[in-house]
């Protein structure tokens, strides 16, 4: 594999490619005309605009795309994660093309891509599972009789996509028709599948997942957990590996059901293989995720293992050189998602120029990101800016280093995220690791990020027109006057 194509934007795609040069790989970037001006366009050897800024017209232009690999002499095609990194329809016309992809096969997208067929997949692989239904609801009246059988609440659950769209909290028996046919509606509108299903609804669980890496000669490691229970409209914002409240025992035993899940659909490459944990430390099988992560670089960091490497080296039909007995987990490492998004306005998009933009540096800090000062964030994509990636000898250190990492990002122009991950990285249900996937529900309100208190700048007002006054009669106060006067340190929000 001499050539590798990028179809990908931003950070993932820059980050696949310095592995890829590492290895002695060129690369080739496909950009849209947002992106024209792009650093990982300029970091590509070569690189090709395959259409305006909609993605639809531009990145998921799957047919383009494959047409730029054959002009370029590309061997195989890195998706990254988003776009077309888990489209089977793609992954098939890319291998009918004799190009290699560099990921699963297009029949194990299509199995995990379905939550339902994943079930009916590691079921005869004795993997625990929520209670509920294995088919897709079809008989309103029977399902009504499954869902009082498992017990209220039930969560009904869209079998496609993600991202918390087509599902449903149900209360009581009363609200089940009403909010099934509000499932099945988003279902069908954002995934054109209807398809539901229900289960038990675990009330404060943890999102807790598994690195598994898998090549084609039936050679399969788990590469360790990763905590991702922070979480705002069920998506990632902080992510660490490993979990603070994951014990040696329960890492094997969730490891060992991850590489059975992978087992099931005979998955190649580097997957996620995503567990809740409920209040029990009970572990259940959620989906699997068949691509690289956002937060891959947390594993990076604990194991040492380049995983993009890794998914080249299986590409190209070569053995894992380590195995499960060859890793172990070094320190500890956290990383933040910063996004181009205002926490005190329910997350949205704060979209807009990076007129101040300088990275925090120093021992054990990683940022990769897509951006430099001056640039536009695109309305076009996601408003992800970098990833923070912080790593210490311990969680304390991993988490302290983080919070100096935040203070020392100067991004102004816009809003981000970087306030409200130090308010969480400094609340004690964090610090404790007690945290579930409700604590922006149960421990976060916008007003906490205005820090200025106004009586505290009211009195530092005042404390400061009296020092100015005594000055001015030729008299000095020391620090410790000062000090003794009540002035206050209060925390700069420096997002």
């Amino acid at each position: 594999m001499n050539k590798i194509l990028v179809a990908n934007r931003g950070e993932i795609a820059l980050r696949v490619m310095r592995s890829a040069h590492e290895m002695g790989i060129q690369t080739v970037a496909i950009f849209s005309e947002a992106d024209r001006n792009a650093p990982f366009v300029r970091y590509a050897d070569e690189a090709v605009c395959v259409g305006p800024p909609a993605s639809s017209e531009s990145y998921l232009r799957g047919d383009k795309i494959i047409e730029v690999c054959k002009e370029l002499n590309v061997d195989g095609i890195h998706p990254g994660y988003g776009f077309l990194s888990e489209n089977a329809d793609f992954a098939r016309k890319v291998k009918e093309a004799g190009l290699t992809l560099i990921g699963p096969s297009p029949e194990s997208m299509e199995v995990m891509g379905s939550k339902l067929a994943a079930k009916a997949a590691v079921k005869a692989y004795d993997i625990p599972m929520v209670p509920g239904t294995d088919e897709a609801i079809t008989d309103i009246e029977a399902s009504k009789k499954i869902a009082t059988e498992i017990g209220f609440p039930i969560l009904i659950k869209a079998s496609a996509g993600g991202g918390g769209k087509g599902m449903r909290v149900v209360e009581s028996i009363n609200d089940f028709e009403e909010q099934m046919e509000r499932a099945v509606s988003e279902a069908e509108n954002s995934f054109g599948d209807g398809s539901v299903f229900i289960e038990r609804f675990v009330g404060s669980p943890k999102h807790i997942e598994i690195q598994v890496l898998c090549d084609t000669h039936g050679n399969g490691v788990y590469l360790f957990e990763r905590e991702c229970s922070v979480q705002r409209r069920h998506q990632k914002v902080i992510e660490e590996a490993p979990s603070p409240i994951v014990t040696p025992e329960k890492r094997k035993a969730m490891g060992e059901a991850a590489l059975k899940v992978a087992q099931s659909c005979n998955y190649i490459g580097a997957g996620t293989v995503e567990f809740l944990m409920d209040e029990n430390r009970d572990f259940y099988f959620l989906e699997m995720n068949t691509r690289l992560q956002v937060e891959h670089p947390v594993t990076e960091m604990i194991t040492g293992i380049d995983l993009v490497k890794e998914q080249i080296k299986v590409a190209r039909g070569e053995k894992l050189s380590f195995t499960q007995d060859d890793l172990s987990i070094n320190g500890h490492a956290v990383e933040i998602r910063v996004y181009a998004e205002d926490p005190m306005n329910n997350f949205l998009p704060d979209i807009g120029k990076l007129v101040t933009y300088k990275r925090p540096e120093g021992n054990g800090v990683r940022v990769d990101d897509g951006f430099e000062q001056g640039m536009d964030v695109p309305i076009y994509y996601d408003p992800m800016i970098s990833k923070l990636i912080t790593h210490g000898a311990t969680r304390e250190e991993a988490i302290g280093r983080m919070i100096r990492a935040i203070n020392e990002y100067q991004i102004t122009g816009i809003t981000t995220t970087l306030g409200f991950c130090r308010f969480v990285l400094e609340h004690e249900k964090f610090l404790d690791g007690s945290f579930d996937t409700n604590f922006v529900k149960n421990y976060f309100k916008p007003e906490y990020l205005q820090t200025e208190n106004p009586e505290e700048m009211e009195l530092v007002a005042k404390i400061a027109a009296g020092v100015f006054d005594e000055l001015g009669k030729g008299s000095k106060l020391s620090l410790a006057d000062q000090s003794n006067a009540g002035m206050s340190n209060w925390r700069k929000n420096r997002s």
